[in-house]
């Protein structure tokens, strides 16, 4: 399970993305930009494209629980 979080930057600093698990642990930090590239770094390219469309999809300063299917 993992949180995403969607952050709305500034004029000096990007919109970006925190992924979370269960525990809020911190697991991927990047740009929603770099959304694809961002996730392959940090080892959760498995659940990309699910979790691509949900970023695209989410509101700034939303949290989403996300459950993985295949998980």
């Amino acid at each position: 399970m993992f949180y995403i979080l969607k952050i709305k930057g500034t004029k000096v600093i990007p919109d970006f993305i925190q992924i979370r698990d269960e525990n809020m642990t911190l697991r991927a930090y990047f740009r929603v930009s770099q959304a694809k590239r961002g996730l392959e770094k940090n080892n959760l390219q498995k659940y990309s494209e699910e979790m691509i469309e949900i970023i695209e999809n989410l509101a700034f300063g939303k949290i989403h629980k996300y459950i993985p299917e295949n998980a």
